[in-house]
């Protein structure tokens, strides 16, 4: 689907402060390298994107910090790259043809569900948008490109888009383009995972007073959120960031937290100047971070009625010994090789800020 996003700056949006720097780049078809045009381009999970001119050329002005690039157009595979503020070299995206038995594949192995929203409507946005205040405010605009597929045997439900999801936040003054690669929930493990390349665009505020509402809600959001934390983590302020670290320990079968007082040698933090991008290399599997500036929503209490309710208590999994990387925006690589469970594992769609989003005073 091909569409063109405007990028606004609105007089309630700090990011104007920022620096920035540029990603150019052209978008060919990988089997003649004829140039793709009015393919779209956009940094993922940001406010930032284009289309190609004529020639299949695009170029974006990022905030400084580090990003997914994202390159999608009809009828051929997704492309992405990673970039950050140091990169300056043109890019070349070279597309490739989507098979068009995809479809079929899927639907042999698991056997589409004609009434699918009707049966599972209300599940998956459960599942993708969650639960909090803000799904409230939430609303997926074109249901009618979901296919859903169920497998008995495997007891796994699948869920597909042939068209990037819409979706309107009026809590926190976003819509969001939302290309999603699949979403799999496994009911015997009542796990749900799900894959995609957000989009954002501001929502334009009827007056200074929704101006306002946004700016709370988007704070509110932030305060205690992954990227949050990452930032803080990246400029050694955890602490006066209000986040607590505990390493979990397994003794006896059981998880046990672990007192520390140096929470930048349990991640074995170290910042490297030359690229201005900080790494982690956990010894511990799994950390608890505590958030106490902010008690959970009541909803959660509700729906796991063990957890504290004077904090926010969340973990990460490390499902690789490797380094992870962490730019100074919040963005962090590789992103599959951490695992959100607890309160982070809790929030969804409906609380996802872009990585351009700045908080005046931050730390």
């Amino acid at each position: 689907m091909k569409f063109i996003l405007i990028f606004l700056l609105f007089p309630f949006c700090s990011i104007a402060q920022q620096n920035y720097f540029t990603v150019s780049g052209k978008v060919i078809n990988a089997k003649d390298s004829t140039p793709l045009i009015n393919a779209s381009v956009f940094a993922e999970n940001t406010t930032t994107g284009t289309v190609t001119d004529e020639n299949g050329r695009f170029k974006l002005y990022l905030p400084n910090g580090g990003y997914n690039l994202i390159v999608t157009f009809t009828g051929y595979n997704s492309e992405s790259k990673r970039i950050n503020s140091s990169s300056s070299e043109p890019l070349i995206f070279e597309m490739n043809i989507k098979e068009q038995n995809l479809a079929d594949v899927v639907v042999v192995a698991t056997n589409e569900v004609k009434d699918g929203w009707a049966k599972y409507g209300s599940f998956f946005l459960d599942e993708f948008l969650g639960t909090s205040d803000n799904r409230n405010s939430c609303a997926l605009n074109n249901p009618e490109v979901l296919k859903f597929y169920y497998s008995r045997k495997k007891k796994r439900l699948k869920i597909l888009a042939d068209e990037p999801l819409l979706i309107t936040n009026k809590a926190l003054g976003y819509s969001i383009k939302y290309s999603l690669d699949s979403f799999t929930h496994e009911y015997e493990s009542t796990i749900s995972v799900y894959s995609g390349f957000p989009l954002f665009t501001e929502i334009i505020p009827a007056d200074s007073t929704e101006a306002a509402t946004f700016i709370s809600a988007r704070k509110k959001a932030y305060s205690g959120s992954v990227m949050h934390f990452m930032r803080s983590l990246y400029n050694e302020s955890l602490e006066e960031n209000d986040f607590q670290i505990q390493p979990i320990a397994n003794f006896k079968g059981k998880d046990t937290a672990i007192k520390v007082k140096d929470y930048y040698k349990v991640f074995d933090y170290h910042f490297d100047d030359s690229t201005a991008i900080a790494s982690i290399s956990p010894a511990r599997d799994k950390i608890g971070i505590i958030y106490t500036a902010e008690k959970p929503e009541q909803k959660y209490l509700e729906e796991n009625k063990n957890e504290p309710s004077e904090f926010q208590l969340s973990f990460i999994s490390f499902i690789k010994r490797d380094k992870v990387f962490i730019e100074s925006n919040g963005y962090f690589f590789d992103q599959d090789d951490i695992v959100k469970s607890g309160y982070w594992g809790w929030l969804k769609i409906a609380d996802l800020l872009p990585y351009d989003y700045e908080t005046p005073g931050e730390d």
